[in-house]
């Protein structure tokens, strides 16, 4: 997998691009999208307190999938997609010292998932200050990736461990772990289902109880593949990802895989890095806010969390 740039005392981490192109035999089923989910995600070493969560029994649900069909892969197109206008309505201070991996916004609260082995967490953070209201880690040996919430808990990803922890969103504590292969980057629920990046240009879907995948989508714009997709999150219909080191967010048709949007995020990562002093991460951390109709995002050891409004054509 890409390699994170560390900054600020965080270490950095490489993921080499020969990893994105292994993957097992995958299928694609058709969907509706109904409720919103959140994930997030992307690795570099991160540092924290040490510490490490009481494993709760890996518990097995046999569930039937949906029969498995072909990938889908978009119709290629000459045009790709336009870029968005969006401003701030917003600026929230956030843990200089949080490796964002995951963002959610849930019964009025932000969920939060941390990287970086020895530190990484899940919290409950509160927005208006940025302060940590309660948080539980991960067994040192975990990277905390993207997070979501399905069936009333959250789904907490981890990077190379092949584990997803799951949490009860008021109280923190530990539900228990669900088992899968691959790398783990960013997560979100689309309907009744998991939808997964692997800093790839495909995303898997998994059953959101057991973890288990049964299909893929490929990520396209114009044609063309949209690779090192990491944080995901779902906004009525479609997906928003963040593209890895990059300033981009891209709005995609989970369905089929066509972006149909794109975000610069350019200036917000300027503003970070000059609060900062250039001790910051890349871009990562996308949570939809339902009753004001807005967009929260930030960074790993971002300083700062904003709040945007997105201008529709």
């Amino acid at each position: 997998m890409p390699k994170a740039s560390g900054a600020g005392g965080t270490g950095t981490r490489g993921r080499t691009a020969a990893v994105r192109a292994a993957a097992v035999a995958v299928f694609a089923a058709p969907l509706g999208v109904m409720i919103v989910g959140a994930a997030a995600c992307r690795p570099g070493q991160g540092a924290g307190s040490a510490g490490a969560a009481t494993p709760a029994a890996a518990q097995q649900i046999g569930v039937a999938e949906p029969r498995p069909q072909p990938i889908v892969t978009p119709r290629p197109s000459e045009t790709p997609a336009p870029r968005l206008a969006w401003r701030v309505v917003a600026r929230y201070p956030h843990d200089p010292g949080a490796f964002t991996q995951g963002l959610l916004w849930h019964d009025g609260g932000l969920l939060e998932s941390t990287g970086g082995y020895g530190g990484s967490q899940v919290r409950r953070v509160a927005l208006e200050t940025g302060a940590v209201e309660a948080s539980a880690p991960l067994p040192r040996h975990h990277f905390g990736e993207g997070l979501a919430l399905a069936g009333g808990r959250l789904v907490q990803l981890t990077w190379r461990e092949g584990v997803a922890w799951l949490w009860d969103p008021a109280t923190l504590a530990p539900l228990g772990e669900r088992r899968y292969r691959g790398e783990g980057w960013g997560l979100t629920v689309v309907g009744d289902r998991l939808l997964q990046s692997d800093g790839t240009a495909r995303l898997t879907w998994r059953n959101a109880s057991t973890l288990q995948p049964f299909g893929q989508v490929a990520v396209t714009d114009g044609g063309r593949e949209v690779s090192h997709l990491n944080e995901l999150e779902t906004v009525g219909e479609r997906v928003w990802a963040n593209v890895w080191q990059s300033d981009e967010v891209v709005r995609l048709d989970p369905a089929t895989g066509a972006v149909d949007a794109r975000l610069d995020l350019a200036p917000l990562t300027a503003e970070a890095s000059a609060q900062a002093q250039g001790r910051i991460d890349v871009l990562n951390g996308i949570a939809w806010r339902p009753e004001t109709g807005t967009l929260l995002v930030t960074g790993k050891l971002w300083p700062v969390l904003f709040e945007l409004a997105i201008d529709e054509p």
